[in-house]
């Protein structure tokens, strides 16, 4: 039976909303199907706005992935923004797909990506406004299956309440299994109704069902226990892990945005994972092991991904892109390639001690020559020691002096303020460090107009790093630390006047932390959050840090524990953590080990290169580090040529 499509209701009201085309759907490379043609049929949600859950990779992957079964139906729904949210709630239309436009509750499994906490609300806010039950325990048959994937899905404990299944780790795999378990139990007739299809997903070891486990807890607040409540659930859940990426080169056509998005821009993944070994890296942690895409796998992807969109930048990403161990090769190959054309390359911000001029100049040898981009971390080389950022104020001076000397005339410099162990000095060196950056840029350049930003966030501990058991710094401390380096850049201003500084203040990385490390205790205050009006609380417009105390005071007080006792409290070693039964891989007595070290200020060598340290990640996944060099080259090799730039037969018919 067919689902109609909501927009002849939605259309009217679209005049009346800021920024409709968000709503409209018919992107390029967008995809829509015959709703009685297909079996299993996905819509997956990135929780916030359209431009940015457009761009995000892991949801185009996933779309692409599932769309390519014949008999598998895939679409997106966003985050509605308040305006359209009220009318929706005014007029009956429900939470719906751009691609069609069909209603969201009738789907058989809503996937949430998460790539930040604070998009918990929002996820209420489509359930509600789908239909859905909030709580997953009032579902039925009727209702899709709302299952979280993405880094916050590593403890999906806050919002266990409203959650049937998450799948921690890589999803290309996972979405197809997941998919054969639900067309299998459909061709069965349904047998067992709901739950026989979330024990199926559970007994597979690779997908957590909340329901099948029971949290208890102690007098003092902690967790004492985590047990299944069905034979068939597991004790631990495993994350998963896509070894092989050359086997999954996607998203090999790219949806192109209607409305401006934050990236205008074709990326390509050219690695996963990191052992850099950064301690407050929570991706770096829970995407171990490496694994590099070829060579000739990211040339052929970026061709495909340049013909079927007509973008004119190409975004070589990972967590530490410079880190490829071809990456002179690859971005020589594809500068050769694209000489002459309006290609552009690019990377996301690049390690100090992994970049050179030879890389930053083939980047930019179309011409375009943005500012460069690092994340020293920490101001002083002892924080720097404590989170394993090892780099020295001397290589990143060395680093910009080169870059200053060839051209460049700004730098962004990423640092966090909140660190465990830090003290005021700490951070106070940050306006040393930029200072120094704006002498050498002067005297390698003979110039004044050079230009420094310091760009500074919150530290928040995360689940499955060795700062998992950190205390998080109070707001009121990490505001008086930025307001005296604020100070301490003004003390010159013969350099001051060029250096920016751009930084978030303390609360929402508090709020953040909260629901980072949170138990399932906090289903209550998300959910009062959001009843009293908590939307879009990633956004700073939006987020309103006195609701989200005032409704932790109001749930957690009758619980024994407050917000301090889930944020600025240190956690024992013998604690059991919410996430213990939620196996990343990584070991935790490793990891505990590592928190000593960062204590003792000592620094963790990168595995790629040096033996083995027993992070626990290989043997438990079955799986190595996998990189080059391959010694091969860039496919293919022709250049494009002077004067003819890529094209997209979409974009030529005038």
């Amino acid at each position: 039976m067919a689902v109609e499509s909501v927009f002849d209701r939605l259309e009217p009201l679209l005049p009346r909303v800021s920024k409709p085309v968000q709503y409209v759907g018919g992107e390029l490379n967008s995809t829509v199907k015959a709703w009685e043609d297909t079996t299993v049929r996905w819509c997956l949600m990135y929780p916030d706005a359209y431009e940015v859950g457009l761009p995000n990779q892991g949801i185009q992957i996933l779309y692409e992935v599932l769309n390519e079964q014949d008999d598998v139906l895939a679409e997106r729904t966003y985050a509605v923004w308040p305006d359209l949210e009220e009318l929706m709630r005014e007029h009956g239309i429900p939470q719906f797909t751009v691609d069609a436009h069909r209603p969201v509750g009738a789907f058989d499994v809503l996937g949430v990506s998460f790539a930040t906490e604070l998009g918990y609300t929002n996820l209420l806010s489509a359930l509600d406004l789908a239909g859905i039950p909030l709580h997953a325990v009032d579902r039925t048959d009727d209702h899709p299956i709302v299952l979280a994937g993405g880094h916050a899905a590593f403890n999906p404990e806050p919002i266990a309440d409203f959650l049937d299944a998450a799948v921690l780790g890589d999803g290309e795999e996972a979405v197809l299994e997941i998919t054969e378990a639900i067309r299998r139990w459909k061709d069965e007739g349904c047998p067992g109704g709901r739950d026989e299809l979330l024990l199926r997903l559970a007994e597979s070891g690779g997908v957590y069902v909340p329901k099948f486990y029971d949290v208890s807890y102690g007098e003092d607040g902690a967790i004492s226990e985590v047990v299944p409540n069905q034979e068939r659930a597991p004790y631990r859940v495993f994350k998963r892990t896509t070894m092989e990426l050359d086997d999954w080169p996607y998203p090999k056509q790219p949806l192109v945005p209607l409305a401006e998005s934050v990236h205008e821009r074709m990326s390509v993944e050219i690695f996963r994972g990191c052992t850099r070994g950064c301690r407050f890296c929570q991706a770096g942690m829970i995407t171990r092991p490496v694994r590099e895409r070829s060579i000739e796998g990211i040339g052929e992807m970026v061709q495909r991904g340049l013909e079927n969109t007509g973008f004119e930048e190409v975004g070589l990403l990972s967590l530490s892109s410079a880190d490829h161990s071809e990456i002179a090769e690859v971005t020589k190959g594809l500068a050769d390639r694209y000489e002459g054309t309006n290609t552009g390359l690019s990377l996301p911000s690049t390690r100090v001690d992994a970049f050179n001029i030879d890389l930053a100049n083939e980047l930019s040898r179309n011409g375009r020559r943005s500012g460069l981009t690092f994340a020293p971390e920490g101001g002083s080389e002892r924080i720097r020691r404590v989170i394993n950022k090892m780099v020295s104020e001397e290589d990143l001076i060395r680093t910009v002096s080169a870059a200053f000397a060839n051209g460049w005339r700004q730098v962004k410099l990423y640092f966090m303020c909140g660190l465990p162990t830090e003290e005021d000095s700490d951070v106070l060196q940050i306006a040393e460090m930029a200072k120094e950056v704006i002498r050498a840029g002067r005297e390698a350049s003979g110039r004044k107009d050079i230009r420094c930003t310091i760009s500074i966030g919150g530290f928040v501990p995360k689940p499955h790093t060795p700062f998992q058991w950190a205390s998080q710094t109070d707001p009121d401390t990490i505001d008086d630390r930025l307001r005296k380096l604020r100070e301490a850049i003004n003390t010159d201003r013969s350099l001051g006047r060029n250096i920016g500084m751009r930084y978030h203040d303390g609360k929402p990385s508090l709020i953040e932390g909260l629901l980072s490390r949170g138990d399932r205790r906090l289903g209550r205050v998300v959910e009062r959050v959001w009843r009293e009006g908590g939307r879009f609380d990633g956004w700073n417009e939006h987020f309103s840090y006195e609701r989200w105390v005032d409704c932790a005071e109001s749930e957690l007080a009758e619980l024994g524990v407050d917000l301090a006792w889930f944020t600025t409290r240190e956690r024992t070693e013998g604690e059991i953590l919410p996430w213990d039964h939620l196996d990343s891989g990584l070991d935790k007595e490793w990891l505990w080990a590592d928190w000593q070290d960062a204590l003792d200020a000592r620094e963790q060598d990168d595995c790629r290169w040096t033996p083995c340290f027993d992070c626990g990640v290989c043997p438990t996944m079955g799986t190595d580090i996998e990189v080059g060099p391959t010694g091969r080259k860039l496919l293919p090799i022709s250049p494009v040529g002077q004067g003819s730039p890529v094209q997209n037969p979409a974009f030529t018919n005038g």
